[in-house]
């Protein structure tokens, strides 16, 4: 499980502990947030450097067959990594909400930000054309974006176990910028689309019915890998497992049972 950001945490995988009783889950804190270590070194912050320190550990836990899931800026990873480092080995893809074009992220983040109020919307614009968007102003005009299409449901006490698992902001600012719409870091030519036609597993599009990953993209680029499926999770938004946690659970125990069992068909 690859989780979001970039900088973020693997906490956000912690609804899917039901499905820990049929099948081992390995979640890990990307260098540099959560609990893993703090390098001040900003040269690391590569989409390249993620690939390889996630073959570094799945070679380290003999992790020889695995189904790999990515969750937004962790899409982008594990779509990364399969086209870098092939599928051998790899049961099933799952991108959910996953960023696999900047341009295209960037374009649907216009068209959703045109459902805010028009005089939010001045804010952003403001804010982003003077370069202060560290003002509170724009931080909180940037919440009626969230509230709307990254995580629709309140969120809940903080988990005691995720307490001390922090996020790093300056990752995300150095490799995607201020806010979700508006990239200006190291991915914001990000893109792999050109080559989802070269994905030869089961792939499954995962987003949210209101996701700011929006589901007609996905749609689109679900089409160009042979195959493969979309399921949208109604009432969700970018945050799948925030806003529905046992729908998603669902649909993932369905599409892994799938794909094992399309493989021992193949075997035969």
């Amino acid at each position: 499980m690859l989780h979001g950001g970039p900088g973020g945490t693997s906490c956000s995988f912690r609804a899917l502990g039901p499905m820990g009783a049929e099948r081992p889950i390995v979640t890990y804190d990307q260098l540099g947030s959560g609990r893993s270590g703090r390098p001040a070194d900003p040269t690391l912050w590569r989409v390249e450097r993620f690939v390889e320190e996630l073959h570094a550990l799945r070679k380290q836990l003999g992790l020889q067959k695995m189904h790999l899931m990515g969750q937004s800026w962790g899409g982008s990873l594990a779509a990364a990594y399969v086209l870098a480092k092939g599928t051998k080995g790899i049961a099933s893809l799952t991108l959910s909400s996953a960023l696999l074009s900047t341009k295209d992220w960037m374009k649907d983040a216009g068209e959703l930000k045109k459902q805010l109020p028009e005089d939010v919307q001045e804010v952003l614009r403001r804010h982003e054309a003077a370069g202060t968007t560290n003002d509170p102003a724009y931080r909180k005009a940037e919440g009626e974006y969230t509230r709307r299409f990254v995580r629709r449901s309140p969120a809940g006490p903080v988990d005691p176990q995720c307490a001390e698992s922090l996020r790093n902001r300056s990752i995300y600012e150095q490799m995607w910028g201020p806010s979700e719409f508006f990239a200006t870091g190291s991915l914001r030519d990000f893109d792999v689309t050109g080559r989802l036609g070269e994905l030869r597993l089961p792939v499954l599009f995962l987003n949210g019915e209101f996701d700011e990953a929006r589901p007609e993209t996905a749609a689109r680029y679900q089409k160009l890998v042979p195959g493969s499926r979309l399921e949208v999770i109604p009432g969700a938004a970018h945050s799948l497992m925030g806003d529905q946690p046992a729908l998603t659970v669902e649909v993932l125990r369905r599409f892994l049972a799938s794909a094992e069992e399309g493989a021992k068909r193949g075997s035969r």
